[in-house]
């Protein structure tokens, strides 16, 4: 496993150490895999669990008669967060860098989503920048922790990945795009479209514990824009911001979303390979060993 920080490190020591046992063949072993692969899913999300956590407790309990507005309790809650992240050294200090354009890069798009009313945010607290609260960029933040998280846990490599001139070219295309349907076309399906040529022939090799594991990157995509519309959803209900369809009661936000939460994941996929660049994995046959595992 690569860049794993100084606490991973002494977790996967403890873990290989637990799981030396395990056996190599049958259905104890594919269990073994299946565990270990939600257990380092769950490492990858810790950023956007406890973010998720903070929102459905501050929906819950949170007083009305306490001074301090919730969303700002919400971004002081967000930056203990991140600060407990890197001084714990789950965070390495490069993926923070990384995090951090994920943050400015979200709350640009923030401000001129919530100016166009596409989404709002209540109308209250100071820490905010016009119209959004500055915990909003966080929520951009836990997806940027999520994607160079998983890269080093399960030690990705990727066949035939397209060169990354071309996937910048599709990515500022993207976030564009969202900008730019208000006014003129929207060329989302074009820009899908493009995503699948592009994309399509890429084969993402990842390792759970002592398999190797292959998927096509497209539907990784796929999968990853579907976990953030489930969390997306507790978002929403927790009052961090409402839809237009929502002001008047809650309701799931819409399966249209996927289509823009997918279109993201290659904003956000962009970001990640011009700080992790793309490996491909080793040629069949190749005795190079097998990476470290990680666990939380």
């Amino acid at each position: 496993m690569r860049s794993a920080t100084t606490v991973e490190q002494r977790i996967d020591a403890r873990a290989r150490r637990f799981l030396a046992t395990a056996p190599a063949g049958g259905a104890r072993s594919k269990l073994t895999e299946f565990v270990v692969f939600g257990l380092k899913q769950g490492w990858a999300c810790i950023f956007g669990a406890a973010l998720l956590v903070v929102l459905m407790a501050a929906r819950l309990w949170y007083p009305e008669s306490v001074g301090l507005a919730r969303n700002d309790f919400l971004t002081l809650a967000a930056v203990v967060i991140q600060i407990l992240m890197v001084a714990f050294r789950l965070e390495t200090l490069r993926e923070l860098r990384v995090i951090i354009l994920f943050h400015l890069v979200g709350t640009v798009m923030e401000l001129f989503k919530t100016d166009v009313g596409s989404w709002a945010y209540e109308a209250e607290g100071v820490l905010r920048i016009g119209a959004v609260p500055l915990f909003s960029g966080f929520m951009y933040a836990a997806v940027g922790s999520y994607m160079v998280r998983v890269y080093r846990l399960f030690d990705l490599k990727f066949a035939n990945y397209p060169p990354r001139w071309i996937t910048a070219l599709l990515g500022i295309g993207i976030y564009a795009n969202f900008f730019t349907h208000h006014y003129i076309w929207d060329l989302r399906w074009l820009l899908l479209a493009a995503v699948v040529i592009i994309y399509g022939r890429c084969v993402m090799h990842f390792r759970v514990f002592r398999r190797e594991f292959r998927m096509p990157l497209v539907l990784s995509f796929l999968l990853v824009a579907l976990f953030i519309w489930v969390a997306e959803n507790i978002a929403t209900w927790s009052g961090a911001w409402l839809y237009p369809s929502q002001v008047d009661g809650w309701q799931p936000v819409g399966v249209e979303k996927l289509v823009s939460w997918f279109l993201l994941m290659i904003i956000s996929v962009v970001l990640v390979a011009w700080v992790y660049k793309p490996q491909p994995p080793a040629p069949a046959g190749s005795d190079a060993p097998a990476p470290k595992m990680s666990l939380p």
